[in-house]
């Protein structure tokens, strides 16, 4: 059974989803993280130096690919998952019909 197409559909309608709702906070708590990992390494008060916002940017990034992995998985499981509850129902049926 193909399910290719719809699971690709899901992955992109999980993105869309995070494009909405979940980049911005995604940017916001991977700062946040990187202001603690800054933190720890170089000690509070932290200066704004090359190497802390190196930091702080890094787990902004690491924040939006995690996160953003975690919605385009979650709608491709989606969309597999209503492609397999649609899609059985109407094999079974094709089958009754032809005998096989």
């Amino acid at each position: 059974m193909n399910r290719k197409t719809p699971t690709i559909i899901g992955a992109a309608i999980g993105l869309a989803l995070f494009l909405a709702i979940g980049l911005l906070p995604a940017l916001m708590y991977g700062g946040y993280a990187g202001v603690l990992l800054a933190g720890g390494i170089f000690g509070t008060p932290i200066r704004a130096t090359f190497l802390v916002r190196a930091l702080i940017i890094f787990g902004m990034v690491l924040g939006v690919t995690g996160v953003g992995a975690l919605f385009a998985v979650g709608g491709a499981v989606a969309g597999a998952a209503v492609s397999a509850l649609v899609g059985a129902p109407a094999k079974k049926q094709a089958d009754a019909k032809t005998g096989a």
